[in-house]
C-alpha cells in the first residue's frame, strides 16, 4: 500500500474529479483499484491529497505532450524511460516502455534502453540523449562537453532545454514514486542481511581463515 492516504471519489476535489472519471469511469479508485494499463492507480489518489499539486502534475503532462514542443517525442520517451530505469522506479520505467512503442521505437529498441551503451540500435543523437540522460540522472547534471556538444549538432536550443526538463521531471517522479510505494514501486527494501544458520560464525572471514597460521588470529 501506498505510504500515504488515498483520496476517495467522495473527497475528491473538482480537478481530481476530472480525471478519476478518465482513468476509473464511476468508480472509487481507493475502494475498486485499477487502470486500463493495468496499474493500481494509487499516483493519482495519493496526489489528489494536495489539489495545487495534482493540479501542476497533470500541468506537466500537458506540456510534454504539446504539440508546441520542439523536441521529437522518441527522443523524449528516451529520456524518460531512462530516467525510470536508472533511478529504479519499476512504475516509471514500465509506462514508458509502452509510451516509446506510442511514438515508434521498436521492441529491440525497448529492450536496448538497459544496456543502451553497447548496442547499435539507436542513432547518434538517440545515443547522445541516452547519454545525457545518464548524465543528468546517475550524476546530477554533470555533463561532459563531448555530450553536450553531440546534442547541439542536432538539437535546437529549445529542444535541449525540453529534453532537460521533462528527463529531470520524470526522475523526480521516479524518486517519489519509489519514496512514496506508489504503483508498482510498492516493493520491500530488497537489499537486506540474510540470517545465516543457526550457530554459524558471525564473522564470515572466519571461515576463510588459513588454520595454524598465526598471523590470521586475533589477539
Amino acid at each position: 500500500m501506498p505510504r500515504l492516504r488515498q483520496v476517495p471519489r467522495a473527497d475528491a476535489d473538482p480537478q481530481a474529479l476530472t480525471i478519476y472519471d478518465a482513468l476509473f469511469g464511476d468508480r472509487d479508485p481507493v475502494a475498486s483499484p485499477g487502470t486500463a494499463t493495468g496499474t493500481p492507480g494509487n499516483w493519482w489518489t495519493v496526489f489528489a491529497l494536495v489539489p495545487d499539486a495534482f493540479q501542476h502534475t497533470t500541468e506537466g503532462f500537458r506540456f510534454y505532450r504539446s504539440r508546441r514542443r520542439k523536441l521529437d517525442p522518441r527522443l523524449r520517451e528516451l529520456g524518460q524511460t531512462r530516467a525510470g530505469f536508472v533511478r529504479e522506479s519499476q512504475f516509471v520505467f514500465s509506462q514508458h516502455c509502452k509510451a516509446c512503442r506510442d511514438v515508434g521505437l521498436s521492441e529491440a529498441q525497448i529492450e536496448a534502453i538497459p544496456h543502451w551503451s553497447i548496442t547499435d540500435l539507436f542513432s547518434p543523437i538517440e545515443r547522445a540523449v541516452l547519454a545525457y540522460t545518464d548524465c543528468l540522472v546517475l550524476q546530477g547534471g554533470r555533463v561532459p562537453e563531448a555530450i553536450f556538444d553531440a546534442l547541439k549538432a542536432e538539437l535546437s536550443d529549445e529542444a535541449i532545454l525540453e529534453l532537460t526538463y521533462v528527463t529531470a521531471t520524470y526522475a523526480m517522479h521516479a524518486t517519489m514514486s519509489r519514496a512514496l510505494r506508489l504503483e508498482y514501486d510498492d516493493v520491500d527494501e530488497r537489499v537486506v542481511e540474510i540470517p545465516a544458520p543457526d550457530a554459524a560464525s558471525s564473522d564470515v572471514m572466519n571461515m576463510v581463515d588459513r588454520p595454524g597460521d598465526p598471523e590470521s588470529k586475533e589477539d
